[in-house]
């Protein structure tokens, strides 16, 4: 069906950004926090009256479609900007408008006494409206513009304080290792073209359908290879995760905002968008799963031992992002949206969270410089609290429900199995524990700031605190939307489930159109001739229980060795002090990228700028120049000016060309 107004979800933050990039600097400062976020207020309303209308339609006809012009119309190519807003998009628009919009109105009080103000909220919205043109994309060339508009804003907003050479070298490497992977990202888009003879999604994904065996696997594998490739650039999955720890150097409201909203869940759309073609690659699902385990464990490990307190929520995020793609590759990709959902609620609230605490310590993000801050900010210790609970894993919280989904789906899928699940249960426990660490070092213990801090400790204004209470109530209740069939015949749960208007797993019956179900990635897996192993849902309780207890564990560990023993911790460290430089170092790979990579990518440079340019280009430029002035050196005797020389010179002339011809 034709929607009118979708070209209003991302045109309300780009005027935002006109009003505050060319005359936000006349305005008073809350007139222009104020005017950038009722703009993604405005994209947030016109999101949900699109939810709303999707809903009002039978399940097979939730699709609302608006195009708006023919963008490219040569040859072969034919692309419109075009916009869609199917059940899939309009999740993602409201995530990204909704959480957007609290960061928008949180940064007002964050951001108050920065000389730039108005450059930030442009930038912000601008970074808003570059992410919902990516999710409403018919296409992947639209959506691709949207990609690269995110990988802008996040240079532009991690170095932000440019003035701070960290703060600019962490943009230059997070622009820098994007465009590896979007290099990755436009061959598959390349490979698509040439294999189907179209880039909108509906053409694409209507070919597969009709003929799966069309496409020979291998094509259809290097095509999902290398989409997966982009993303792992831009959700910062092993090997190009290691920009987004250093793109904590921007305002903490930025951080909150690519890792909660934006930028980082940009992969994961893509995938789960992409997800009829990934089911026909079973390969490519094999991959995005292993890559997604094995970086979910990897990054909470080196969450252990961080000390930033704001680097120890990146790894965190790093640890989520695997999680999502070990869903995805195991073909539950509604299971791995919906992480993305909860994920946004639970982690925009612990940035922004260390923010009120960066904010009350005067810029301190050392936790072992913190302590006891809990009788001076109540508000952000409690919603902090339910943050760490959430993602942690601890029942009803909202990242237990999509959490265990996961974990559930790893092992009964027949892409998945018991490695899978051990790695995710592991990094469970890794996941529980880093996360009571920071919080008891944090907010509990006796205070390790000096008496001057101490005194200027104070709980964050009402338009940061309330944003704070905002995201904990999402955070405990989000998971109700899609609350696993196993617990609801608990009767407490079934009760507040049905409160919430929803019943088992609402919310991936409502993506179902969008992303498939796991029915269909079966007998699509069946049809490539995988084997389906069948699995019994009594297990579902029993692993739950195993994860709760483990993550349960985790926090209790946290507590003996950061509040009750608080040197217990530090023997276990000096007990092993490789293994704890290992992960304090984050296992030395920017040192290794630096050394394989940066050093010998920055020695070729050289020699190209003084070998070739220097000495070969620039002396052939200069060689023809100085011989030119040589010569013009020479024959500038000739023109002195005089009328009788010039005479002189014809009939000189004349007299040599007469002799010559006389001969």
């Amino acid at each position: 069906m034709d929607f009118k107004y979708l070209w209003l979800i991302p045109l309300c933050p780009l005027i935002g950004v006109f009003i505050n990039a060319f005359i936000g600097h006349l305005l008073p400062r809350k007139v222009s926090g104020a005017i950038a976020s009722l703009a993604v207020l405005g994209s947030l309303i016109v999101s949900v009256m699109g939810l709303l209308h999707l809903l009002g339609l039978p399940e097979d006809q939730r699709v609302l479609h608006q195009s708006l012009f023919d963008w490219i119309a040569t040859g072969a190519v034919h692309t419109q900007v075009a916009f869609v807003l199917d059940p899939l998009s309009a999740v993602m628009v409201c995530v990204v408008s909704g959480i957007g919009f609290l960061i928008h109105v949180y940064s007002m009080g964050y951001m108050a006494h920065d000389p730039r103000y108005p450059r930030f909220f442009a930038y912000m919205n601008l970074f808003t409206f570059a992410m919902l043109l990516l999710v409403l994309a018919d296409n992947f060339l639209l959506m691709y513009v949207g990609w690269e508009g995110v990988a802008l804003c996040s240079y532009l907003l991690i170095g932000f304080w440019f003035e701070r050479p960290s703060a600019a070298a962490a943009g230059q490497k997070a622009f820098i290792v994007n465009r590896v992977g979007d290099w990755c990202f436009i061959l598959g888009m390349l490979f698509i073209f040439v294999t189907f003879g179209s880039l909108t999604f509906q053409d694409v994904f209507a070919k597969v359908a009709a003929a799966p065996l069309a496409v020979p696997t291998v094509t259809m594998t290097i095509i999902c290879l290398l989409l997966f490739a982009g993303a792992t650039g831009k959700s910062a999955q092993i090997p190009l995760y290691v920009w987004l720890p250093d793109a904590m150097e921007g305002p903490t409201p930025v951080s909150a905002l690519i890792h909660a909203a934006t930028m980082v869940t940009a992969g994961v759309y893509m995938v789960a968008r992409c997800h009829i073609l990934f089911v026909h690659a079973p390969v490519a699902l094999m991959v995005v799963a292993g890559i997604g385990a094995a970086t979910a464990l990897f990054a909470a490990l080196i969450g252990l031992v961080q000390n930033d307190i704001k680097r120890v929520l990146a790894y965190s995020t790093v640890s989520q992002l695997g999680y999502m793609f070990m869903a995805c590759g195991v073909g539950a990709f509604a299971a791995g949206i919906f992480h993305v959902m909860t994920h946004a609620f639970f982690k925009a609230l612990l940035f922004l969270g260390s923010g009120s605490v960066i904010h009350a310590m005067h810029d301190e993000q050392d936790i072992r410089r913190m302590g006891g801050l809990s009788r001076w900010m109540p508000v952000t210790t409690w919603t902090f609290w339910i943050a760490t609970l959430a993602i942690a894993g601890i029942p009803l919280f909202s990242g237990f429900i999509s959490k265990d989904q996961i974990l559930w789906y790893a092992f009964s899928s027949p892409l998945g199995g018991v490695v899978l699940w051990t790695v995710g249960v592991v990094t469970a426990l890794l996941t529980a524990f880093y996360m009571a660490r920071v919080t008891y070092k944090t907010f509990h213990g006796q205070p390790r700031m000096d008496e001057e801090t101490q005194r200027h400790i104070h709980e964050s204004p009402a338009s940061m605190s309330i944003v704070l209470i905002l995201l904990a109530v999402g955070a405990v209740f989000a998971g109700f939307l899609n609350m696993p069939e196993a617990l609801m015949k608990i009767a407490p749960i079934g009760w507040l489930t049905h409160l919430f208007g929803a019943s088992a797993e609402t919310f991936s019956d409502f993506l179902a159109p969008s992303v498939g179900t796991q029915a269909d990635v079966a007998r699509a897996l069946e049809m490539l001739h995988r084997q389906i192993v069948p699995t019994s849902h009594v297990w579902e309780m029993r692993l739950m229980g195993v994860t709760v207890v483990l993550s349960v564990l985790g926090i209790y560990a946290g507590y003996q060795m950061y509040v009750r023993k608080p040197g217990s911790a530090w023997s276990i460290a000096r007990s092993a002090p490789w293994l704890y430089n290992l992960l304090l170092n984050k296992f030395y790979v920017d040192e290794f990228y630096k050394a394989v990579v940066v050093r010998p990518g920055m020695g070729l440079a050289y020699f190209l700028w003084r070998g070739i340019d220097v000495l070969v280009i620039d002396a052939i430029v200069n060689a023809v120049a100085t011989i030119v002035g040589i010569f013009s050196h020479l024959f500038r005797g000739l023109q002195t000016g005089y009328v009788r020389n010039y005479a002189a010179g014809m009939v000189l002339g004349a007299i040599v060309v007469i002799w010559v011809l006389t001969r």
